[in-house]
């Protein structure tokens, strides 16, 4: 397949987003900051489970230098049991309002299912971002084509319920290269267009450690598809347990977030445009430095 051009910008529902260029000088990624609105995400469950504390932790991520605030009602960790629609826009609904209201910076919805995208979207959300590659949802992508918005589109191997179930590819990187060209073709065929797409190889989501380990080294293949490509490495379990094998001991979440940060310099050396983080003042500031010293 013949390689497309670096995008410039990644169009969104009501503006367009200047991305990271790799023709100049290193330039930071943009970071995406997350907005857990769940009682079990991995990391963060219940600390921003009710209205007010999800706003307040958005604005304060926005206050630490976010580029964009993506929600999420329903935690897709490692067996997880999808969650009622119903449930999950009852959850996200006011937060994505208020923060969309609130700030200047775009609110993605991180949702599979078309019902909340597309009240999110109604609701003042741009950007949807969906773990299934909207496969998940048979009504998704008409939402996604008639809403405007910008769409992420992530691969992952099962479902969060059976994706860490002996996971297995004879090469991560090619075979998930193949799925994203594939997702991005049959996206554009559904009507969104190109400028509109955004790619996630979805680190964590129906891999190993070695796996993680291998799409991080290479993430910078992806940069063919044409479109931004967006890496959620944050304090997932491969850095958890790559500080372990170094230290001896089990990982804190300052020592993962620290790892996330550095894992994103990592990115950004090889022109990833967008990471999706948890700890956006620290690695907003690791990957601003990063840049400035390339």
């Amino acid at each position: 397949m013949e390689s497309l051009p670096l995008p410039t910008h990644w169009q969104l529902r009501t503006r367009a987003i200047e991305l990271p260029h790799s023709g100049g000088r290193l330039k930071r990624p943009l970071v995406m900051g997350i907005v857990n609105v769940t009682p079990d995400s991995f990391s963060d469950g219940g600390r921003h489970a009710d209205v007010e504390a999800a706003v307040a932790h958005g604005l304060r991520l926005a206050g630490e230098g976010a580029d964009i605030l993506d929600v999420g009602g329903e935690s897709t960790r490692p067996f997880s049991e999808p969650v009622a629609a119903g449930e999950e826009l009852r959850r996200v609904a006011e937060v994505v309002r208020r923060l969309a209201a609130e700030t200047g910076v775009p609110v993605s919805i991180d949702t599979s299912k078309a019902v909340v995208a597309e009240r999110a979207v109604e609701l003042g959300a741009e950007i949807i971002n969906d773990v299934t590659g909207l496969e998940g949802d048979p009504d998704m992508a008409r939402v996604a084509r008639e809403s405007g918005a910008g769409i992420c589109a992530m691969h992952m191997q099962g479902t969060p319920l059976t994706m860490q179930i002996e996971p297995r590819y004879d090469d991560v990187v090619a075979e998930i290269h193949d799925y994203l060209t594939g997702r991005r073709d049959a996206l554009v065929a559904a009507g969104i267009p190109l400028a509109r797409i955004c790619l996630d190889p979805g680190i964590g989501f129906g891999k190993t450690h070695e796996h993680n380990l291998a799409l991080m080294a290479h993430a910078g293949r992806f940069l063919d598809l044409g479109v931004p490509i967006l890496v959620g490495h944050s304090r997932k379990g491969f850095i958890g347990r790559s500080i372990e094998r170094a230290l001896g001991r089990p990982a804190s979440e300052a020592e993962r977030d620290g790892g996330t940060a550095g894992a994103a310099c990592g990115l950004a050396a090889q022109g990833i445009q967008i990471v999706r983080v948890h700890a956006v003042g620290l690695v907003r500031s690791a990957v601003e430095l990063f840049a400035g010293m390339a």
